[in-house]
């Protein structure tokens, strides 16, 4: 039996028929037994999901949490069950955040295997019959009708007025007419005419084919072992993460263990004593709520984008919006409305260009040159024969119009109207007596109508080619052939349309009686740029973010919607073939300079988004059909249609728009971009805290005084702060001009420069401040207990203080919107501060934390310190925009 992966297209249906060892009655049932028991059966094979246990688990791998542990155990060891009780519970927290937000694991296999039928109808035994659609084997005769999916690869050994609906593989806007006869063994997947892949759906006319190829071995089950050898990709946040977590971990074990020696070698403290010590360094040094806090602001910015269409199926893809540098989408129905428009009319004297787009009959005819209604006047004959030779019809519902039928039929029907032409009354004044339908054989339709005048017409519509073949000598097919050209230069799929009267009113009409017809003239069509893309692709133009095109469409056409839509200053086009042609490393080098792909296959699309990453770009990528989907799993945020979509381009992604449209992808990096300045203001507010926390232990143990703060204590204020003031910035509103900064580098620090110059700078005023509180307590005369009050106390409104001017890494945060607040900020400070209220006068909490009540005089004295603090660091920031040290605060 022959190999699957032949070039079948290219072959003749005798050449297919031997190779296959059958015939067309079909198998018999033994031969088909057999051959399933070599093959295997029809499907997808499948992939086991992942247990919610393990989703679980895999939240606690981390090496910060890992340390966590340690210093649980340890304090549980030393006695201090409180301690480890509060590292236990944060950890805990964390961990049901992250498996909450994470979601259901990538199903994306499963969505291929939706598109197979359950059945297909076969010839066995010289019967046709139907069985399930596993059980279709090579060599099997399939029969196809209207409706069905196709249940293999075949090639059609007979087409009759065949189309097949083909955007899931090839991304074309319009159903595929297919027909027996073979084509170019290298002809690209979209004019494979001589076959039916599986999955795709039979939009009209009958065919017969051979199987070639089942399972995985079809076009569909090889994008599938494409999508499933896709590594899953770790986001630019979580490699910082990771990054980050590791070389804290090890930072703390170095300087723990330091500590650890030096407090029992050099300053004789007891085993017990430094081990708990230790404790306190090390969760004053971990910000054990950061991980709870990043993914919250994760998932509010899901809301966010939720609201504008755009839905995240998986938590990190938010954050990795914000550093998109490419976006890769599709053309139909993502750049364009997916509804066929006539843009042009040519008759044999006028020319007249149609406003208006999609289906709704709104829009004008205007004459090139000369009077309008002298044009349109010129046009009604093709106007009537574009409605009569016609099939479709358009429906209006909920102030929507559509197409019930054919595309560019139903344009043609939105055209008449638009000329006041009324589509039923002009059914019944010309009625239809007879039509020969549109087959790829002959490439045109006919139509045989009794006129008012009792005349019987016909009118032909189809290839402009094959119109004019019919056309009388005097057509003059050199102007057809140059007004032809100028449209198709513009994008523009055209048909041509004639028609002539026949004599002796019959009631038939045959292939021989079309001789000699009336060239009416042509038409223009095509699918229109969405006016909201234009916009979105120059906003996206304006933040650095390159937009290209991937498409299956022909490269005139995407050439010429590239230019409309502004998609490069002058956008260049790379055919399918020509990156086949290409190794990756000349992919690479080629890549960035070109704006259209054309005729791409999933391959192409593949490596077009491996390339872009060679690069170093982040990738968006937007798909709806199968094919789509290795290269939307490929890339950095994968982006299916929700309207059109597929199951299998939806479970590959990582976001679904909801309205299939570009503008939301852009307002969704728009959030993203949010998303990333509102991460790194929660860690910009996070580690100065934790770093002041642990100079002053560290200061303690190595000079030998008194700890200002007990690890409980500590462990209180991290914990507490970070759910209510962590979090307030989590619902911080975007800074002006968040489109106007170009996109970060995919491999860009986590803590940039002024960001770790913050850090370092914090931390030594907040040590700074709690040392002062804490020696001047204990001047005043203060037991321990209550100066270490006072420092927690002093600690949490330098916190608040703090966050004041952390809301704005961008611009100074003295300002009237800056030190109002947003209703979180209000709300956060009020939480904490009922919180410390009771750290500090309720004698259950006292007794648990060792605090004491403090007078209204200390309280004073506390928040004048941290209003110096922050009018301090408003001060630092203003400086440094004045000496342009740092990229964040320049303007």
């Amino acid at each position: 039996m022959a190999s699957a992966s032949s070039a079948w297209h290219g072959a003749t249906a005798d050449e297919t028929l031997a190779a296959f060892v059958t015939q067309p009655d079909g198998l018999s049932g033994d031969e088909a037994s057999r051959r399933l028991a070599e093959t295997g059966p029809n499907s997808l094979p499948e992939e086991a999901p992942v247990h919610p246990l393990r989703r679980f688990l895999v939240q606690f791998h981390n090496p910060l949490i890992y340390f966590l542990f340690v210093a649980a155990l340890t304090a549980l060891l030393l006695d201090h069950a409180i301690d480890a009780v509060v590292i236990l519970l944060v950890v805990l927290v964390n961990a049901i955040v992250g498996f909450v937000q994470e979601g259901r694991a990538e199903q994306a296999l499963g969505g291929m295997r939706a598109l197979l039928s359950p059945h297909a109808m076969v010839m066995r035994d010289g019967m046709r019959v139907s069985i399930d659609v596993a059980n279709v084997v090579p060599g099997d005769i399939v029969a196809l009708e209207p409706g069905d999916r196709v249940p293999a690869d075949l090639r059609l050994l007979r087409a009759r007025g065949l189309a097949i609906e083909e955007a899931a593989l090839t991304g074309e806007s319009v159903a595929a007419e297919k027909r027996e006869d073979p084509v170019a063994a290298d002809a690209p997947l979209g004019d494979r005419s001589s076959m039916a892949f599986s999955g795709t759906l039979v939009a009209k006319g009958q065919a017969i084919g051979v199987v070639v190829a089942t399972g995985s071995r079809t076009e569909i089950g090889r994008i599938s072992g494409m999508l499933h050898a896709v590594p899953p990709l770790v986001t630019p946040l979580l490699r910082q993460m990771n990054r980050f977590s590791q070389q804290l971990t090890v930072a703390i074990l170095g300087a723990g263990l330091f500590l650890l020696a030096f407090a029992v070698l050099v300053r004789g403290f007891d085993w017990a004593d430094a081990l708990i010590a230790v404790v306190a360094v090390a969760a004053g040094a971990i910000p054990e709520g950061l991980p709870a806090v990043i993914t919250i602001t994760l998932a509010i910015g899901v809301q966010r984008m939720a609201a504008r269409k755009a839905i995240i199926r998986k938590l990190p893809a938010v954050e990795t919006l914000g550093a998109t540098s490419v976006i890769c989408t599709d053309k139909t129905g993502t750049l364009t409305r997916n509804e066929m428009t006539v843009r042009h009319v040519f008759t044999a004297t006028y020319a007249l260009a149609v406003s208006g787009s999609g289906y709704a009959p709104e829009g004008a005819l205007t004459a090139d040159q000369g009077d309008d209604a002298a044009a349109i006047s010129d046009a009604a004959d093709i106007l009537r024969c574009g409605m009569l030779c016609n099939d479709a019809r358009l429906d209006h519902k909920d102030g929507k119009w559509s197409v019930a039928g054919d595309p560019m039929e139903g344009a043609l029907i939105a055209l008449g109207r638009k000329a006041g032409l009324d589509p039923d009354h002009l059914a019944r004044e010309w009625k239809r007596l007879d039509e020969i339908p549109f087959d790829a054989d002959y490439r045109y339709m006919a139509t045989l109508h009794r006129a008012p005048s009792g005349e019987h017409v016909v009118f032909i519509k189809g290839a402009p080619e094959a119109v004019l073949a019919l056309a009388e000598p005097k057509a003059d097919p050199a102007r057809w052939e140059q007004l032809g050209a100028q449209a198709a230069g513009q994008g523009e799929r055209l048909l041509g349309f004639a028609m002539l009267a026949l004599p002796g009113a019959p009631d038939r009409i045959r292939f021989e009686d079309l001789k000699s017809a009336r060239m009416l003239g042509l038409m223009g069509f095509i699918d229109p740029p969405r006016d909201e893309a234009r916009r979105a692709i120059a906003e996206c133009r304006s933040a650095g973010i390159a937009v290209k095109m991937i498409t299956g469409d022909h490269i005139e056409t995407a050439r010429a919607i590239a230019r409309q839509l502004d998609l490069a200053d002058d956008p260049k086009a790379m055919s399918g073939a020509d990156v086949e042609r290409m190794d990756d490393a000349e992919l690479a080098q080629t890549v960035d300079t070109i704006s259209v792909f054309a005729r791409a296959s999933p391959e192409h699309k593949l490596r077009i988004v491996r390339a872009l990453q060679s690069r170093g770009a982040v990738v968006a990528m937007t798909g709806d059909g199968v094919n789509d989907a290795p290269s939307l799993k490929q890339a950095d945020v994968g982006t299916a249609m929700g309207v059109a979509g597929t199951e299998a381009a939806r479970e590959a992604s990582e976001m679904v728009l909801l309205d299939d449209n570009f503008a939301s992808i852009v307002a969704a990096v728009h959030e993203g971009r949010t998303v990333y300045d509102n991460i790194r203001k929660v860690i910009a507010w996070t580690l100065p805290t934790n770093g002041g926390e642990a100079i002053v232990i560290v200061a303690a143990i190595l000079a030998g005084f008194a700890l200002p703060m007990t690890a409980t204590q500590i462990l209180w204020i991290n914990l507490v702060t970070s759910v209510t003031l962590g979090l307030a910035l989590a619902f911080e509103p975007p800074e002006p001009e968040v489109m106007q900064r170009p996109p970060r580098r995919a491999d860009a620090s986590l803590l940039s420069p002024f960001l770790l110059w913050r850090v370092l700078l914090v931390s030594g005023l907040f040590s700074a401040v709690i040392l002062l509180i804490f020696f001047g307590a204990q001047a005043r005369g203060e037991d321990i207990a209550t100066a270490r009050t006072m420092v927690v106390n002093m600690l949490v409104v330098a916190e608040i203080f703090y966050l004041f001017t952390v809301r704005y890494l961008h611009m100074r945060s003295l300002t009237l919107r800056g030190l109002l607040g947003t209703p979180p900020v209000l709300i956060a400070i009020a939480a904490v501060t009922t919180a410390q209220l009771a750290f500090t006068y309720i004698p259950v909490m006292n007794e648990m934390f060792d605090t004491r009540p403090l007078s209204l005089l200390d309280g004073v004295a506390i928040m004048l310190v941290g209003l110096v603090l922050f009018l301090a660091l408003e001060g630092e920031k203003l400086l440094m925009r004045k000496l342009d040290l740092f990229e964040e605060l320049r303007s």
